[in-house]
């Protein structure tokens, strides 16, 4: 017994060790990537003539990764392939790439979020320990999960739903039980990290929650539905620009330049300033006022034309300002609660664009209160269920409950048809 500690020791050492390590990492570039996109969202709302430089900065962005970032351009889905296939280390270039293009992105004027850029330098920070100490295949894929858990988690203040994510957003029956628990562990290492930096997350409120009865729940069951058809729209969008572009231009550092051409004109000639960059204000404010009907639609476009045309950035802080605004404009034609709605969108068309309603719930609670579980449960699970069978990581292997809905309708209208 004795000696079976005395072998457990050096393995239970090394991997908290990892953790420690790729925690403090991934924590440390998220402070540091908030603070420098704090930084460039204000240069850019008091200079708004810098929104002209956008194809000049879609253009640096294009030539950077066609010229020298080919091997990361993938980005999200580059960690999904390495741990669904493991083949090679993941370049530690992939950060500062992802950063430098999102901070233009934001900087000139595109519309994108963050998340992407902190899972990104999550997971490359991670998958340099596989050669560090030269781990198997089996034992990076746990690294995976960890540098997409310390990002995720670092990024929205989140730990617990960061670590959930990490193991939703892949293949869950891949998924050892060694990498759930280094998940957790080297997501709160991140969380904590961030917060030693001094670096706040922004904090939401939803003061009132009804008491449940028929009408309640049928009006989460509507705004759920609506809240996945949001999400398919979303990915839909996002896919259909980036096959745009790739078929229409074949020069790729072009295709930002063009597009941001496009964006600058738009932005500068419309009245549509509060769907640039991250669109917090607008998110906040979606909370206590209800929003436009079209809001979330032209976040949509913005979004999905911005990061289809090669800009860089997340999804999912855009996906939180349309799943708010939608919330909040629903509140007029259902009845509950618009801070209540909002927050059932925030987190349920994330979940339908991300396949992971278990995460989102979990988030939602960590930034809404306990007391939100089950109203942003059953949204989120709906969320899931109505959003069809498209995400917008095109390489995720979202099967699962949704999956085998899916091919079973399926079989059912060919066999009746």
């Amino acid at each position: 017994m004795l000696e079976k500690v005395n072998n457990f020791m050096p393995i239970l050492l090394k991997w908290f060790f990892i953790c420690a390590m790729i925690g403090f990492f991934s924590g440390s570039a998220s402070a540091f990537f908030l603070v420098t996109l704090e930084w460039v969202t204000q240069i850019r709302i008091q200079n708004s003539w810098i929104i002209w430089l956008l194809p000049l900065g879609g253009l640096l962005i294009g030539l950077s990764y066609h010229y020298y970032g080919a091997t990361v351009v993938k980005g999200n889905n580059l960690l999904l392939e390495e741990y669904d296939q493991p083949k090679r280390v993941i370049p530690l270039k992939m950060a500062p790439f992802v950063l430098l293009g999102t901070l233009i992105t934001h900087l000139l004027g595109g519309s994108a979020g963050r998340e992407g850029t902190a899972v990104q330098m999550g997971g490359a920070i991670a998958d340099q320990f596989k050669v560090i100490f030269k781990l198997e295949n089996q034992e990076r894929r746990s690294l995976i999960v960890m540098g997409i858990s310390a990002g995720f988690a670092s990024v929205f203040g989140t730990p617990w739903a960061g670590a959930i994510f990490a193991i939703e957003v892949l293949y869950c029956s891949k998924i050892n039980l060694k990498s759930i628990i280094l998940s957790f562990l080297v997501a709160f290492i991140a969380h904590f990290t961030v917060e030693f930096w001094a670096v706040k997350h922004t904090h939401y409120y939803i003061p009132e929650i009804p008491q449940w009865n028929p009408t309640v729940f049928l009006g989460v069951v509507l705004a759920g539905i609506l809240f996945g058809l949001a999400a398919m729209i979303f990915s839909r969008t996002t896919h259909f620009w980036a096959r745009t572009f790739t078929k229409t231009i074949s020069y790729p550092p072009l295709r930002p330049f063009i597009g941001g051409t496009i964006l600058a004109v738009a932005i500068c000639f419309l009245d549509v300033q509060k769907f640039v960059g991250l669109g917090v204000p607008v998110i906040i404010e979606a909370f206590t006022h209800p929003s436009g009907n079209f809001d979330f639609l032209l976040k949509i476009l913005f979004t999905g034309f911005t990061l289809g045309c090669g800009f860089k950035g997340g999804e999912v802080t855009p996906l939180f300002f349309v799943g708010a605004t939608l919330g909040s404009a629903l509140s007029i034609v259902i009845p509950l609660p618009i801070a209540l709605l909002a927050g059932m969108g925030f987190v349920a068309v994330f979940s339908g664009a991300t396949h992971t309603p278990i995460a989102c719930t979990v988030m939602g609670m960590e930034l809404f209160g306990m007391e939100t579980g089950w109203f942003l449960l059953l949204a989120c699970g709906i969320a899931y269920l109505s959003s069809g069978s498209v995400g917008i990581y095109s390489e995720q292997n979202a099967k699962g409950t949704k999956y085998h809905l899916y091919q079973l309708f399926k079989r059912k209208n060919l066999k009746d048809f």
